[in-house]
């Protein structure tokens, strides 16, 4: 019998039984091999290299299926039970390295991330320089990303080749996450794997896959600092939210309410989401009234409830004056200035002025999701329309499941309906209901894109269905409230809207 951090377990590899704390339990068939290929080589690091060929027989499949397994034993037999080795791979402890003298600094008021070493899978240690380089340059990316802390290469790499348990990494290293990969390389095709992790639970919270060619190395590595940047930014805030809505609520602090916001607020449906998202951040700014981050939340769920037609135009335009002061204010957080800049040019009136900020945005952090989302609404407004597709395109490459992707293809669509696209246009729109089916703008939109498109209708269909949502809407009231300044597009949208059966007013 070996014992993990937590709990007694014994294998039986013949019978393929697996008890824990002396009752049956069943696990999967993987698992169980992993588990006992680890309980065979205990004396040892087992690389993870190992563990695929034996336990996947040879079979070509992603790491990220040997992450799933290693995270199912943790959870079930406790976090430290299974130790990472940085570089390398896993080792069954016993529970040797989680000693309770660990200590280290307290965690960042920010989300705080390490990077380790990646394993190298290639069976050929020449190329670690290959690895260590990408492991390198995605440390640096990423400590360039406003609202996230992360720890210095020279600290995380200390790490590479040791036995340690991540609840020590992050102990050690004052972090919540720990982002750890691999690389596989077969002929001159090249696999890496990424997998973000919460140090003390040991739950995977975002993994991906990257695959191309030697010769494409640098385009690789870029490809995986954009995505694994972007990726970041979204996961950590999500898992973040609901870290803080576990605790105390007697001890949130500012902070922890607008991460518990900022996903109510970044996809609005209902005026009850609205309430719910500026409940939480009225309480933050209680707490700290000069708070820019919970101000551009404010901002943020105004436009999206806007633009869904939970609110109306004028209510929206309630949070204006607090986006102006937040541009006065010389905001450095791209966030701050992309909602900021994008409430100024929707309901503003303002559009030069908000394109600027949430282009400045942009310098700051390129591989910002929420940004280039920004940016192609505010390019499609301003009559940018190639520039507005380039921004959702690269949004959709940095984070194809991104919440917020509906919202994309819907700025997407409306700037190919200012290039004439009409048919794309239709196609972008179908996909942005899709992904987000009570964004009214969307809806309104594509009802203009089916009657631009000669699909006469499906127009009117769908602004019945529009009307069903938004019953005051009329002519009058898009007129007033557009943010789309050419007036070719504005003109034809109007025709369009009027044909499909959109009401005078």
């Amino acid at each position: 019998m070996r014992r993990s951090v937590l709990q007694p377990f014994k294998i039986d590899k013949n019978a393929r039984s697996f008890e824990l704390a002396g009752h049956s339990v069943q696990v999967g068939a993987r698992a169980f091999d992993v588990l006992a290929f680890l309980d065979d080589h205990a004396d040892r690091v087992v690389s993870k290299q190992e563990l695929l060929e034996h336990v996947w027989g040879g079979l070509a499949v992603e790491e990220g299926n040997l992450s799933v397994q290693i995270s199912a034993l943790r959870k079930l037999l406790g976090a430290d039970a299974i130790a990472t080795v940085p570089g390398v791979g896993y080792k069954l402890t016993q529970g040797g390295v989680a000693q309770p003298s660990v200590d280290g600094p307290a965690l960042p008021q920010k989300p705080s991330v390490a990077v380790l070493p990646f394993a190298n899978l290639t069976a050929d240690g020449a190329t670690d320089y290959l690895v260590d380089g990408i492991v390198a340059d995605l440390i640096s990316v990423l400590s360039r990303v406003p609202g996230i802390f992360v720890i210095a290469s020279s600290s995380s790499f200390k790490y590479k080749g040791e036995v340690v348990s991540l609840r020590d990494v992050g102990t050690e290293l004052g972090v919540r996450y720990v982002l750890e990969g691999s690389i596989q390389l077969g002929g001159d095709q090249l696999r890496i794997t990424t997998q973000l992790v919460e140090a003390q639970t040991g739950h995977t919270i975002w993994s991906e896959r990257f695959v191309g060619t030697t010769q494409d190395v640098f385009k690789l590595q870029d490809q995986i600092i954009e995505r694994t940047a972007a990726a970041l930014e979204l996961n950590v805030m999500f898992a973040e939210a609901g870290r803080a809505r576990r605790a105390p609520t007697d001890n949130v602090r500012a902070y922890d309410l607008c991460l518990q916001a900022a996903p109510l607020a970044m996809r609005i449906s209902t005026r009850d989401d609205f309430r719910k998202a500026n409940d939480l951040l009225d309480r933050a700014l209680a707490i700290d009234p000069e708070y820019a981050f919970a101000k551009a939340l404010v901002v943020r769920a105004h436009v999206m409830a806007a633009g869904s037609r939970a609110i109306t135009h004028d209510e929206g335009r309630a949070a204006l004056p607090m986006a102006y002061a937040l541009l006065d204010g010389q905001q450095s957080d791209p966030l701050v200035l992309a909602y900021a800049g994008h409430m100024v040019a929707y309901l503003g009136d303002d559009g030069e002025l908000g394109y600027r900020s949430i282009q400045q945005g942009k310098s700051i952090n390129p591989n910002s999701v929420l940004v280039r989302v920004s940016a192609a609404w505010c390019g499609a407004y301003l009559g940018y329309y190639q520039a507005a597709i380039e921004d959702a395109e690269f949004a959709y490459r940095l984070n194809p499941l991104d919440p917020n992707i509906g919202h994309c293809r819907a700025a997407h669509g409306y700037a190919l309906m200012g290039l004439g696209a009409y048919g794309e246009a239709v196609k972008w729109l179908e996909k942005g209901l899709a992904d987000d089916p009570n964004f009214g703008t969307t809806l309104q939109a594509l009802a203009a894109a089916y009657e631009l498109a000669g699909l006469h209708a499906k127009a009117v269909e769908t602004m019945a269905l529009y009307l069903l949502q938004s019953p005051h809407y009329t002519l009058a009231l898009y007129q007033q409230t557009s943010p789309f300044v050419e007036p070719n597009l504005r003109q034809r949208v109007a025709d369009a809207m009027r044909a499909a059966g959109l009401p005078e007013g």
